[in-house]
């Protein structure tokens, strides 16, 4: 079957699971047969935050909130300069929105793109599927007599990251922003309260960096397999031994690597504007925003190196350590939010705090 959907060419699609299940629904966009990881997202909303957040990138999004696309896309929330995912799965999604700052609807992005969108789909039976079979490869496709085909994801943080430097000037720390695949909303963050900000590309040398004569390090989000960036680990810790860093989601497990600890990956891993996580030190819960499919193994860092900060609620996974020596603390989900709540944007002024500490430091030994 094919027809028009608020003038988008439309046909019978369907979302295969390599498990063998069989998801049809309406296939909306000229692109077909597009195979992915298949992730599920429990937001509510924040679909153009994270339909361009660099993070999904290989991943086909299963959007578990019914309605998306109901005010469209518009020019500030974006958090990449186009969308990352290989497709998107919805319920319903608004091919006619309404907005003050509409620029376009998510449907005219994924076309513009190329990025296969199937919606009216039973969201709720395939985000079920996906919480028993674990992750999964999928493909999107208008046959359903087809498989997701094997394809090599080790290269996700090449494709992302900035091929360039770029440098935003402010009064504040210089931070050299690590880009393995970074969201913008954590360049404004820093911007905001102060920093000078220079992104780097994810492979960028050690000594460059080092030429640069940055104030502090923040190694971002980014997606794929942790230990596929294992080249990394020598010049991610060297660069925690001499500044003051922040790692943050894949940053957070990144640094974990460097000091000999593992990562392993998650049933259907954490994506979701709504998780509870827990501070150690205080016991105070904050809900936060979440993205990622692999986390660090308890038991498997140095206790006498560091100290564990923050815990999922649910599943008692890692979300954050500290150095006890060192200015080094990392969490594992977003302070930036975006989408989400900003409870937990303070650890970007604890970062600063520890920037500005070490500079009196040397001013006082000097």
């Amino acid at each position: 079957m094919k027809g028009r959907n608020g003038g988008k060419h439309v046909t019978t699609g369907y979302v295969i699971l390599e498990t063998g299940e069989i998801f049809p629904g309406t296939l909306i966009g000229n692109r077909k047969n597009q195979t992915g990881e298949i992730v599920f997202n429990t937001s509510m909303t924040g679909y153009q935050e994270i339909i361009t957040d660099p993070s999904y990138a290989g991943q086909i999004i299963v959007f578990s909130y019914p309605l998306i696309g109901n005010y469209g896309m518009n020019h500030l929330f974006t958090e990449s300069d186009k969308p990352h995912v290989r497709g998107i799965v919805t319920g319903e999604i608004c091919g006619s929105p309404s907005h003050y700052q509409l620029a376009e609807s998510a449907t005219t992005l994924l076309e513009k793109y190329g990025i296969p969108c199937l919606t009216d789909v039973d969201t709720r039976a395939l985000v079920k599927t996906i919480r028993k079979k674990g992750t999964v490869k999928a493909i999107i496709s208008d046959r359903s007599d087809v498989k997701p085909v094997s394809s090599d994801e080790k290269q996700l943080v090449k494709q992302v990251t900035t091929k360039e430097l770029l440098f935003y000037d402010n009064e504040g720390p210089h931070v050299v922003l690590v880009d393995f695949g970074y969201k913008k909303s954590i360049l404004a963050y820093l911007q905001q309260i102060g920093c000078k900000v220079t992104v780097v590309p994810f492979d960028y040398p050690f000594e460059k960096i080092r030429s640069l004569n940055p104030d502090g390090i923040v190694l971002s989000n980014g997606p794929g397999n942790p230990i596929d960036l294992a080249d990394h680990l020598d010049k991610i810790h060297m660069l925690t031994q001499c500044y003051p860093t922040l790692g943050i989601c894949l940053g957070h497990q990144l640094i974990a690597l460097a000091y000999g600890a593992k990562t392993e990956k998650l049933p259907f891993g954490h994506r979701g504007a709504n998780h509870p996580v827990k501070d150690l030190r205080t016991g105070k819960v904050f809900i936060t925003s979440q993205n990622h499919g692999y986390v660090v193994i308890d038991g498997t860092m140095n206790e006498n190196e560091f100290t564990v900060t923050f815990q999922h609620v649910n599943d008692r996974t890692i979300e954050g350590f500290t150095h006890k020596t060192l200015p080094i603390q990392t969490v594992q989900f977003h302070p930036e939010a975006h989408p989400g709540p900003q409870d937990t944007e303070y650890i970007f002024h604890n970062f600063i705090e520890s920037i500005h500490k070490i500079g009196e430091m040397k001013y006082a030994v000097k």
